[in-house]
Order: structure tokens, then sequence, then C-alpha cells
């Protein structure tokens, strides 16, 4: 079973407006609610791909009991604790032709109670998970360094966590001794972790020394993405060269967690190297092919993933 972890989920809602006008009442003419946050993205492509789930995190008020409820419509196994403070709303603004303005709550602040019972639950569903996703931010109320606990906990374990986060939180991680099994960070992220200037356009041998810096050490997978480019990825030693077709676009808000969703089917599978990055690049594409966030086809799977190529590179040592 694969658990995935959403600390601080929301109501995403996307407004479909034309002409957006400031200072002025804007009519909306579609409306998508959708049970949301990076973790629940990842749920629902499992889910679609037919692969047990369990996803757990925090959830209060009526915000929160819509997200159970969209869950349950979708058969998405869930096991979250309860809390006193309302989950948040995330709104995303479609106008003028492809921009995209979003407003995002901050959410909720947890108390030390609620983090509490989050790990009593979080240490009974590990004992049915093989694979544990972790992803986004924070919660208020939460130490930066929560996610290096979880970690630790589910290698106490032998269970293999995979963490997509940023900042504080993906640092405090990769400093504990207990590393995750895989991070998914992109190149803003990296720079942010070793303090040096990206800028986008770095060749493979670039990504690669950097990928070998020493915060990373002991970790097995990581997966750069570089969007319509593909992926830069090592898994321990070995380097590898993602390369994707071209597509149509349709939306590529969540493509990342698809991307991770596939990650943690395929590895929770056994899968080679190659079928690993060549499964979750496909879900990432077919994510950017649909309207919905967080939605694949799985009947095109094959179709996509036959056209993915994986090269691994040559390394010199650095």
């Amino acid at each position: 079973m694969i658990l995935t972890v959403t600390m601080n989920p929301s109501i995403d809602m996307a407004y479909s407006i034309e002409d957006l006008k400031e200072n002025t009442v804007n009519r909306v003419s579609e409306v998508r609610k959708t049970a949301g946050g990076k973790g629940l993205n990842v749920s629902r492509v499992i889910k679609m791909m037919g692969r047990r789930i369990v996803a757990t995190g925090a959830l209060g008020g009526n915000f929160g009991a819509f997200i159970e409820e969209q869950l349950d419509k979708e058969k998405i196994n869930h096991a979250f604790i309860h809390i006193k403070q309302e989950t948040r709303n995330s709104i995303a603004i479609l106008h003028d032709g492809g921009k995209q303005t979003e407003i995002l709550e901050a959410g909720p602040v947890l108390t030390a109670q609620d983090v509490f019972r989050f790990l009593e639950n979080y240490k009974e569903l590990l004992s049915e998970a093989d694979v544990v996703t972790i992803s986004g931010s924070l919660p208020q109320g939460i130490e930066s360094d929560f996610y290096a606990k979880l970690s630790s906990l589910a290698k106490q374990k032998k269970i293999k966590v995979m963490l997509d986060s940023s900042g504080e939180s993906l640092k405090q991680t990769l400093l504990n001794k207990d590393k995750p099994y895989l991070i998914k960070p992109n190149q803003e992220e990296i720079s942010e972790l070793l303090n040096i200037k990206l800028n986008g356009k770095e060749n493979s041998e670039i990504l690669i020394k950097y990928m070998s810096n020493k915060i990373f050490q002991d970790v097995a997978w990581i997966v750069v993405s570089l969007g319509a480019a593909g992926a830069i990825a090592k898994h321990n030693n070995s380097f590898y060269r993602v390369k994707i077709p071209k597509i149509h676009v349709e939306n590529p808000v969540g493509s990342g967690d698809a991307t991770l969703a596939g990650l943690a089917i395929a590895i929770s599978e056994g899968k080679d190297d190659e079928e690993t990055l060549k499964t979750a690049m496909t879900l990432g594409m077919l994510n950017t092919m649909e309207k919905q966030t967080g939605c694949v086809n799985k009947k095109l799977f094959s179709k996509y993933f036959g056209k993915i190529s994986v090269t691994k590179l040559e390394v010199v040592n650095f």
C-alpha cells in the first residue's frame, strides 16, 4: 500500500474569467472545486492507475468535510485526523488567454495535541505501507523538521519515503541522519539549498555536479524535472537523462505530483531504473493533457510510455 501525506490540504477552486477586471465585479463562467493539496493530487493519480492508496494528513471544519466527501466519491481511502480549525481554500483565477493568478490561504494552525494525534495515527498507518509520499507545505504550528521526523519513523520500519517539499522543511530533512529515499527538487529548489544561481539552461554535466553535493549524500533517488525538456535523475551512483515527446498541454498544474505518483508506483513494485523513470514521466505528461489537476487517462499510458527515452550518462568524478 502507498501512504500519501498531505499536512496542509485545501479546496482547490479554479475560476475561469475571460477578461479579469480590477476594482469591479467579475462574473465567473466556469468553476471547478476539487480536493486539493499536492499530496491529494498524488493520491488521485495513484488511485486512477488502480493501485492501493491511503491518504492522510489533517482536516478541519466544513471545508475538511467537503474534501473527505470528494475523496469518498473518488473511492480514495483516507485516514485524516480532524482538527478544530478550518481547512484552507486555494483559488486559481484563469484569465486573459492563459494567465493564472493564484490566491492561497495560509491554512490552519495546528496545536501540539493535533501534532501528537497525527503522529500516533501515522505510526499505525505505517504498519501497512510499502512506500510513503510526503508532499507540499507545512501548516502553521508545525516545526520545519517535522518531515525529518516522519522520514525517521518510516525508516525505522524499512519503509521508503519520497519527499516533494521545498525550503526549510526540505533542508531539515536532508540534514537529518535518516534521509528520505527519494526527493524531487526543481532547479530553483536546488539553487536555494546550495545557495547558488541557476538560470534554467544548465547542461546535464553541471546539474550532475550539483546533484552530487554532499547534502544529497545517502539519498537513493534524486529526480530533477526540466519541464518540457524531460528530467535528469540520479539513482545511487547512476545518472540518467530522460527525454519526453512534444504534447499538447491543457493544464500543467499538478504534473509534478503525477510524476511523484509514478515514482511511488514503480518503486513500490520493484521496477528497474528505466521503467521507474518512464512510468513517472508518462504520468506527469498525462496530467498536463487533462483540464483537471491531478488527473490522468490510464488508457493512454502505454502509448506515451513507449515515446519516452532514458539514457544512462557517463559521469566524471567531481
